[in-house]
Order: C-alpha cells, then sequence, then structure tokens
C-alpha cells in the first residue's frame, strides 16, 4: 500500500512491518536510485539502503507474476544491483503467491541478513503491488 509518512515521504508497505521508503536519485542525471528498506519485527527491526538502476526492474518483475495469477512452477528471483535486496516469488495453491523478502549486506560476503515473507493474492493484489513499486520507482525521476 502506497502511503506518505509524517515527513511527507513516500512509502509503499509491502506487509506488516515491511517498508520501502525515501526513494532518492543520488546524481542528477544517472538512473541510479536508492531507496531505504526497513523491516520490524517481534524481535527486533532492519533498515538498510538498496541501490538499484533505474529500480532494476522491480516493478516489471512484480507485474510478471502478477500476469501469471493461474500460476507457475518453481521460484522466480529479482535482485538489486548489489544484491543488498534479493526477492523470491512462489505460487501457492489456492491462488496466492509467496514472497519471501531478503534484506543483506550484499554479496559476494552477505555477513548479515533478514529475511521475511509476505503473501499476496494472485491477479488484482499483484497487479496493485506492482503498480505501487512502478510510482515509487518514479516518484524521484525528475
Amino acid at each position: 500500500m502506497i502511503d506518505y509518512d509524517e515527513s511527507g515521504a513516500l512509502v509503499i508497505q509491502v506487509g506488516e512491518g515491511f517498508l520501502l521508503s525515501e526513494p532518492v536519485r543520488p546524481y542528477e542525471d544517472d538512473p541510479t536510485l536508492h531507496f531505504l528498506v526497513t523491516a520490524h519485527g517481534r524481535w527486533g527491526s532492519v533498515a538498510s539502503a538498496v541501490e538499484t538502476w533505474g529500480g532494476d526492474g522491480l516493478d516489471t518483475f512484480l507485474a510478471s507474476l502478477a500476469e501469471d495469477f493461474r500460476g507457475w512452477q518453481g521460484e522466480r528471483t529479482w535482485h538489486s544491483l548489489c544484491h543488498d535486496l534479493t526477492l523470491s516469488a512462489e505460487h501457492r495453491s489456492g491462488g496466492y503467491v509467496q514472497l519471501r523478502w531478503v534484506i543483506s549486506d550484499g554479496a559476494p560476503t552477505e555477513e548479515w541478513r533478514f529475511e521475511t515473507s509476505t503473501w499476496h493474492e494472485a491477479g488484482e493484489d499483484m497487479r496493485t503491488l506492482a503498480a505501487d513499486i512502478r510510482a515509487f520507482i518514479a516518484s524521484d525521476a525528475d
């Protein structure tokens, strides 16, 4: 769900306690996009900056999952430029998609990692998530 925090910054709540926020293009004419990923849980929280090259096709990846709402076999995976955010998707029975979000300090060391899963209805719920991510990526394009 796309929203704005108290400071007016764009925020996407992907699942309970899992947020993407603060999209920034640090270099004027460069497609590099940084954003913050924050996860809160019962045992603590973690926040990490993620670097992408124009979003690295995250919106396209999610849109492809929405288009395949009838299902697929196996796992589909997306990762950010520096592998500091990885997203794996599996179609589950009952018309649901399980998204496994992994935040880490990036490849190849991956000294730490945080993992959580979110569940989404196939089809419209995934289309909405893809559209929210597309708006998030484009939000700081100017």
